[in-house]
């Protein structure tokens, strides 16, 4: 499975963006996708994951309430919404792909055999 995520840019405190991540393989719905981020000298953080048809998604309690993961299945596409972003929202954010995952596992990196090649947010104060 090749991912590819994009979206990501300046934007400041408070503001929106929307990151993507798209899929070139045929079994995209057959695929739980989770988003992490990561910053310099820090390990990869779970951000928000979304099982294969979109229901029970999983968020990090750092977003939960601002971010948004959701799917289209039909454009093998996850999207992760992010509102009301801060400063420390600020990372490069990577979407990963799991064709079996636990989902008591949703959070470890460890999970997920495919990954993206990141994409920038950095958030203005």
């Amino acid at each position: 499975v090749q991912l590819q995520a994009s979206g990501g840019g300046l934007v400041q405190a408070g503001g929106s963006l929307r990151l993507s991540c798209a899929s070139s393989g045929r079994t995209f719905s057959g695929l739980s996708i989770g988003w992490f981020r990561q910053t310099p000298g820090n390990e990869r953080e779970f951000v928000a994951g979304v099982r294969r048809h979109g229901e029970t998604p999983r968020y990090a309690d750092s977003v939960r309430g601002r971010f948004t993961i959701s799917r289209d299945n039909a454009k093998n596409t996850v999207y992760l919404q992010l509102n009301e972003v801060k400063p420390e929202d600020t990372a490069i954010y990577y979407c990963a792909a799991s064709e079996s995952l636990i989902w008591s596992a949703v959070s470890a990196p460890t999970s997920y055999s495919s990954w993206g090649q990141g994409t920038q947010v950095t958030v203005s104060s």
